[in-house]
């Protein structure tokens, strides 16, 4: 312990263990850092990150000279106490680990009592004791493997709490590693769960050698298999795609966000049809709610139709109660049915769905705010419409458009076309640019602009390399995934705004100026 005195009572005291690095800076500072914070430190709104020393040259209880002054003995006591790097020796590292939650590469070290990840702008130490259990879940068709840690507490990074820790390992990397323990460490602490080496996979060897110094339970794949005969069918919650993992005791999706929900917890299980609001692609997708008996409920989207026999008879197979069923064990709602109805039996490319989805979407979210209505300009139908069209026209411009047909019957007098240049081609008059009211009202802001007003920051802050276009791009994807209930927030608001917009033109025609197209701010409110 380090005891801070101020006269001949003592003011505070830290741990020495606790500290990760220390430094001399100058003549007369001594710094250190320390690595709290993570699990113990999670349920802590705030933790001792660093503390600095000023011990000046006049120090009677460090007595140094002019090569060591005080501040330099001072640092050395406390770099021979100290936790700092080479105080305890790792039993084994890993270097360059991708981790998905929190993001980034680190260098992953085993000790004897605890598990650190090092990285570039993050330094975390995790308790064994902590650790409630492992999964290795490898990726369906995919040269991934997960490892996660779940953890009780979670580590915390600023105010964000992680309570399972998703590493990714690339499932044919082979390693071998010796262990820094000595055979009668091994044989005393160790007998029957630790080997001196390993030889194999990545994720193997670091399951094992975790597992045998953390004393954890490690879970793999169940006996579910996809259509695929993968471990996981992919699915989307909260916007986020990924992977949906039917696990003996539980449901468990990765990557992001990491959600483990045990049998245990379930109230029941619903299937549902897909787009229920009319989405076109409902035919082949259903959805799986998953309601907790806490009332909260979780919502599995976009799971492919072909999947519903092995997830249904899954579930079935835990004895959880799946609300479209009765107590006979009918469908009594209809919903598991209309989950498989389909009119059109060929397979589908959910990506070429999408991406026709979204560029039906951004049609309507491109809307022009610099653009007023002229009177004139009511978007009568043109002689060349489709048919069908007469279904946006009034009563009235029916009649007048039947009478328009009836007279077209006579040959049409022939007219020659004004402002035509010598090769034919017709010159249309360059329009005038409509000079914009300075007194108009604010025009309705769209439901996608408070969403990206919301989310631009924070998005900027997690992939700050991206650019402008790029973060639109991201947000245009994460509305497009989102449903109808995510967006309804933001629905409101441009609601709210819509009404405000419709008073102040109502307000402002009656002060004689010029109409004021209201309508016209609804182009991306769906």
């Amino acid at each position: 312990m380090l005891s801070f005195n101020v006269g001949s009572k003592e003011a505070f005291e830290v741990s020495l263990s606790d500290v990760s690095q220390t430094q001399l800076q100058g003549k007369t500072d001594v710094v250190l850092e320390f690595h709290v914070d993570d699990t113990t430190g999670a349920n802590e709104k705030d933790s001792l990150m660093d503390l600095s020393f000023h011990v000046p040259t006049s120090n009677t209880q460090f007595l140094g000279d002019e090569e060591r002054p005080s501040a330099h003995i001072f640092w050395q006591k406390i770099l021979a106490i100290a936790d700092v790097g080479s105080s305890e020796e790792a039993v084994v590292s890993l270097e360059g680990i991708a981790i998905l939650t929190p993001r980034g590469r680190y260098t992953v070290e085993l000790h004897m009592s605890f598990l650190r990840l090092q990285g570039q702008a993050n330094d975390f130490k995790i308790q064994y004791s902590s650790i409630l259990r492992l999964f290795v879940l490898p990726k369906s068709n995919n040269p991934h493997t997960f490892v996660v840690i779940t953890l009780d507490p979670p580590i915390r990074k600023g105010q964000t709490l992680y309570p399972h820790i998703v590493i990714q390992f690339v499932t044919e990397n082979v390693v071998e590693k010796e262990l820094s323990l000595s055979e009668e460490v091994l044989a005393e602490k160790y007998k029957d769960r630790l080997q001196s080496s390993y030889n194999g996979l990545e994720h193997e060897v670091f399951s094992k050698i975790l597992r045998g110094l953390s004393g954890a339970k490690v879970t793999r794949p169940s006996t579910f298999r996809s259509c695929q005969d993968g471990y996981a069918v992919k699915s989307s919650l909260k916007a986020e795609d990924g992977l949906l993992y039917p696990l003996e005791k539980g449901f468990f999706f990765l990557p992001k966000p990491p959600t483990l929900i045990l049998h245990e917890e379930i109230e029941y299980v619903e299937f549902e049809r897909h787009g229920a609001g009319g989405a076109s692609m409902s035919s082949h997708y259903f959805d799986l709610l998953v309601k907790l008996k806490n009332d909260q409920e979780h919502l599995f989207r976009n799971i492919q139709r072909n999947e519903y026999h092995n997830l249904f008879n899954f579930v079935s197979g835990k004895n959880l109660k799946i609300l479209n069923l009765g107590e006979d064990g009918q469908d009594r709602t209809g919903a598991v049915a209309a989950a498989l109805q389909s009119t059109d039996d060929d397979p589908v490319d959910p990506h070429l769905e999408r991406i026709k989805n979204q560029a039906g979407d951004e049609e309507s979210d491109e809307e022009d705010e610099d653009f007023v209505a002229d009177k004139d300009d009511s978007g009568s139908p043109s002689d060349d419409s489709e048919e069908g069209s007469d279904a946006s026209i009034s009563d009235g411009e029916k009649e007048k458009s039947s009478k328009k047909e009836a007279s077209s019957s006579k040959p049409p007098a022939k007219r020659k076309p004004k402002n035509v240049d010598v090769e034919g081609s017709e010159k249309r008059k360059p329009k005038k640019k409509q000079k914009k009211d300075p007194n108009a009202p604010k025009r309705a802001i769209a439901p996608f602009m408070y969403f990206s007003k919301a989310e631009r920051a924070n998005l900027k802050n997690i992939n700050p390399e991206l650019s402008t276009t790029d973060i639109a791009k991201k947000l245009g994807e994460k509305w497009q995934k989102m449903s109808a209930e995510e967006k309804q927030p933001y629905v409101e608001q441009s609601q709210v705004d819509k009404k405000r917009y419709a008073e102040e033109s109502a307000a402002y025609r009656g002060a004689g100026a010029a109409p004021v197209d209201v309508d016209s701010a609804d182009g991306s409110s769906d």
